[in-house]
């Protein structure tokens, strides 16, 4: 069963027509050429029409009459004719080749800039290896069909026409031997089409599946082999090979069948209007050179027919990559997506203490919430909300620690932040300023982000730093970030801060990806800071050399900070414990302590594992 998200529903009764339209804004820059490469096509397959009739002349004329030199001018006409047909096509394939690399290119620098922009929502619905394989094998499709299937579904429709005009005008009995299977070739066409558009897409949305168990395979391999859990991994991936393999022969006994179809049928027609043409030439009502021209116009238009079968194969498979295409391209960006909390306050009146969307706003006035509430997108709508009526205020140049059992939604509320989520109600301000109402490039240029498990990128130890940083960003501010983050190891690395950390940074320890993820987070010296338990992979040590030195970063900033340990509560001016999805108390560490019984047990060490979604 394949895990697109797509519904079957939505695809049901679609016209692979409508659907391959949707790919001319790409194909409309490059519509000249790709136009002039169908027109030079269609006169190449027309070139080869001719040929027949030159056999006509020459078996009428010189062959009958025993003309040697004629018989010769015909050869040379013929091989002229072979040539033409032979450069015309050379440059078809050349008119095509450039403009439909650009129209690949084009569409795969779109695909990723809209992923870029999708929301963390979309990100969490969708499997990564679906996502991979809509950027690679669709649109390598998408180019093939553009390349042949979509000019041979015309060269060869102006083909067999052409080639039936000139049949029928040189005997019209026997043009219509040959037309009578026509009707049972298009039935067969209609239900392959039909059937064939279900088979190719479930066979495009297994190999997402299977894209996605090789990557999970390749970037979970230490707990593979830790775990010796490589033989399930293997038999769980031949399960989705051998389904994939069925899938595949469906279609290969799809296309078998219209194949069987399309070339008998025609092949008994030429067999019958053989026998009728000979019957015909002995009785002296058709002259020999007529046979000859029609039977070879016949065989001429064997291969126009015979390869509808493979071609309206590769518009279905075209047609279903440009559905998956457009099914991550017609997702909402985040720019696009309206906040559900700013349209709860269009709507109705503000929470209670809660300042009006009307209000001005009040400069230096950190970080607050407003009767926040928040359920995940995919959540049933009669499910409690993970977060309900969150009241919390961080002054400005305070940190606040958050504080709560495994899954009491600390993760969720820093994530409200920078807007990696949206508030189901409610509302959030940055010195006053309600966040739905700035651009998402202006909060995050705000709101700094350190997450508890650091991802790392395919770059130098000193790229990914700095991607917290603006472009302007130098050295300077390189060493600064990682003196902060603790994390000279940087320079004893074999090329420096130069030193390339590898893919998702397993290159390099726990500790090391997270104290650089945290470097990445105060390189820019952010008006906010929002830390997701950034010191839980450091030992003892290590962690009180970085709580000294982002102490002094703290002094200058506002900052929300999940914690489990004690050490990391006390980097924090003030604590909310978060309990039920509630905050259930606000205050200092040592007056928590004293008045709170849960947060004392939670400080004890009974609870300190893991965090939630």
């Amino acid at each position: 069963m394949t895990t697109t998200p797509a519904s079957a529903e939505n695809r049901s009764g679609r016209s692979a027509v409508r659907v391959l339209l949707r790919l001319w804004p790409y194909v409309r820059p490059v519509r000249v050429r790709l136009f002039s490469a169908a027109g030079v096509a269609i006169v190449a397959s027309c070139t080869g029409l001719v040929i027949p009739l030159v056999l006509k002349w020459m078996v009428d004329g010189p062959v009958a009459d025993r003309d040697p030199a004629g018989v010769w001018l015909g050869a040379l006409y013929l091989l002229l004719l072979g040539l033409a047909e032979a450069l015309l096509f050379g440059l078809r394939r050349w008119l095509v080749a450039r403009p439909l690399s650009r129209v690949e290119a084009d569409m795969r620098a779109d695909l990723y800039r809209r992923l870029q922009r999708l929301p963390v929502a979309f990100h969490d619905r969708w499997p990564s290896g679906q996502l991979l394989s809509r950027g690679t094998t669709d649109l390598m499709l998408l180019r093939m069909f553009l390349a042949f299937p979509l000019t041979f579904l015309l060269v060869n429709a102006v083909t067999i026409l052409v080639g039936v005009v000139i049949l029928v005008l040189q005997d019209w009995t026997l043009g219509l031997v040959l037309l009578g299977p026509a009707v049972p070739v298009m039935i067969t066409c209609v239900i392959f089409e039909r059937r064939y558009a279900h088979v190719a897409r479930l066979a495009q949305d297994q190999v997402g599946d299977l894209t996605t168990v090789v990557e999970e395979s390749v970037l979970g391999i230490r707990i593979i082999k830790g775990f010796g859990r490589h033989r399930s991994q293997a038999h769980a991936f031949r399960a989705l090979t051998r389904e994939l393999r069925g899938t595949e022969l469906r279609k290969a006994g799809l296309l078998a069948t219209i194949w069987g179809v399309i070339v008998t049928l025609p092949e008994l027609s030429i067999g019958a209007a053989l026998v009728l043409g000979t019957v015909q030439v002995a009785d002296g009502n058709l002259s020999a050179g007529t046979l000859v021209a029609f039977l070879s116009t016949a065989l001429a238009l064997r291969w126009p027919v015979e390869s509808i079968g493979f071609l309206l194969a590769m518009s279905q498979e075209a047609a279903t990559a440009t559905e998956r295409y457009f099914e991550v391209m017609d997702e909402i960006p985040e720019e696009e997506t309206p906040s559900r909390g700013a349209g709860l306050h269009r709507c109705a009146a503000p929470p209670r203490g809660a300042p009006s969307p009307h209000e001005p706003a009040r400069d230096n006035d950190g970080i607050r919430f407003s009767a926040v509430s928040f359920r995940y997108p995919d959540a049933p709508a009669d499910s409690p909300p993970i977060l309900e009526n969150i009241d919390l205020h961080i002054r400005p140049g305070e940190s606040m620690a958050l504080v709560g059992a495994t899954g009491t939604g600390k993760t969720t509320l820093t994530a409200l932040v920078p807007r990696l989520h949206e508030v189901t109600s409610g509302r959030i301000t940055l010195d006053g300023k309600d966040i739905t109402a700035m651009p998402r490039q202006t909060l995050r240029a705000l709101v700094a982000v350190a997450f508890e498990e650091p991802t790392l990128f395919s770059a130098s130890v000193g790229e990914n730093v700095l991607m917290g940083a603006e472009h302007s960003a130098g050295q300077a501010e390189l060493e600064r970030a990682l003196a902060v983050a603790q994390a000279d190891f940087a320079y004893a690395l074999p090329q420096g801060t130069d030193t390339q950390v590898g893919e998702q940074g397993l290159s390099l320890s726990g500790g090391q990806r997270q104290r650089l993820a945290l470097a990445r987070a105060v390189v820019g010296r952010p008006r906010f800071l929002v830390l997701d338990d950034p010191l839980s992979a450091l030992d003892v040590h290590t962690e009180a050399a970085v709580e000294a030195a982002l102490r002094h970063v703290l002094a200058d900033t506002t900052a929300l900070i999940v914690a489990h340990r004690p050490s990391t509560v006390l980097l924090a001016d003030r604590v909310a414990l978060l309990s039920g999805g509630r905050i259930a108390a606000v205050g200092t560490h040592h007056e928590l302590l004293r008045t709170n019984a849960e947060y004392a047990r939670l400080m004890s060490g009974a609870d300190h594992q893991g965090d939630e979604r």
